[in-house]
């Protein structure tokens, strides 16, 4: 090993690794931090400031988020999706708590089995047109509460907006938090593009969250311009059970927590987390509006927040993703998704739709 007097002879300059005029649509967490994401962070970064959470920023932080969600809205920053989801699920169940959510729900798809295997829930998905879950379709695995033999159904998760690109609206989720808390259940919200759904909708977050029934929520930063961070934001505190201890036992509390809450503040004290979602919506829709114009390209799902499912051949799919990547959503039925970001820009969707264009008449 150097000695650390040797090292001081070395280069220190970064070099960039990537090109920064590749662009695609596999999805909002390839586009790079909001440059005013950037500059909350240099703010944050002068001085000693106590960790864990301890600091000024996330005392503040609260205070920020009350304005959205209300007065008895509390907020703890975590590193990631993942982490937020199995922390707000972990405080809302027993060790023989259930989840009922979609089949096709990030929780049982996407998260190789943590809610599962780290928070120990049992997870009870449920088929679901659209991507949204109702009433009738909780009623399906909404049984069983006294049953010693079966896991107990103890919380229903929605996605907002959905794995589909759907969004629900306040009345929606309302009719499926009434039907849960009657029964004893409380009702997560996984809102990693909350923001897309606020613009899709044109609503405040409080409407069809706090104000609907939902009791805890995830909400995403990373897919909005932060460079890391999501946070679980508790509506109904005396529905949960532990929040510090299962955020630390899950491996998501941050040491130096200021530069998570600081970003949030960038995101949320202003309007940046409104500005970035009705951007990346606007471009879903040109995008969408310009693919079935193209003969060959059938759109799937009603476009209304930031996704566009797709299906046109595979082979052209595999040829186009060399030059703009994207993600397949269901291979063999040639059915793929396209994200849109903060930063996606005219030229982007328009030379995106050239090429397709171009392979589809080929």
């Amino acid at each position: 090993m150097a000695h650390p007097e040797a090292l001081t002879d070395q280069p220190t300059e970064a070099r960039r690794h990537h090109d920064p005029g590749l662009r695609g649509f596999a999805s909002d967490n390839y586009s790079g931090a909001h440059p005013e994401v950037l500059a909350a962070l240099a703010l944050a970064n002068g001085g000693h400031q106590s960790p864990y959470g301890a600091d000024a920023y996330t005392t503040h932080l609260g205070e920020v988020f009350r304005r959205h969600f209300g007065p008895r809205a509390e907020v703890y920053p975590v590193l990631n999706g993942t982490g937020a989801n199995v922390v707000g699920l972990s405080a809302l169940t027993d060790r023989w708590g259930a989840v009922i959510c979609t089949a096709n729900a990030h929780i049982h798809t996407d998260e190789c089995g943590a809610p599962e295997r780290v928070g120990g829930l049992k997870l009870l998905p449920v088929p679901a047109p659209g991507g949204k879950l109702t009433p009738e379709l909780v009623a399906t695995e909404s049984f069983g509460f006294d049953d010693e033999h079966r896991a107990t159904p103890q919380v229903v998760s929605l996605t907002q907006s959905t794995e589909l690109g759907t969004v629900y609206t306040p009345e929606e989720i309302a009719a499926v938090a009434e039907f849960a808390h009657a029964r004893g259940m409380a009702v997560h919200l996984d809102g990693a593009r909350l923001a897309n759904a606020a613009a899709a909708l044109d609503l405040p977050l409080a409407a069809f969250t706090t104000d609907v029934g939902v009791d805890v929520l995830s909400f995403g930063g990373t897919k909005n311009g932060l460079l890391f961070g999501e946070a679980v934001v508790v509506l109904a505190p005396e529905r949960v059970r532990s929040l510090l201890h299962i955020r630390k036992l899950s491996m998501q509390l941050a040491a130096k927590t200021r530069f998570l809450s600081v970003q949030f503040e960038a995101l949320l004290a202003g309007d940046l987390w409104l500005r970035g979602a009705r951007h990346a919506n606007a471009k879903a829709r040109r995008l969408a509006d310009g693919a079935r114009t193209i003969e060959g390209v059938e759109i799937c799902h009603p476009v209304e927040a930031n996704a566009v499912f797709a299906r046109l051949p595979r082979e052209a799919s595999l040829r186009l993703m060399k030059h703009y990547p994207f993600y397949f959503w269901n291979e063999a039925a040639g059915e793929v998704r396209w994200m849109c970001s903060y930063d996606t820009t005219d030229e982007d969707v328009d030379g995106f739709l050239a090429a397709l264009r171009a392979e589809l008449a080929a």
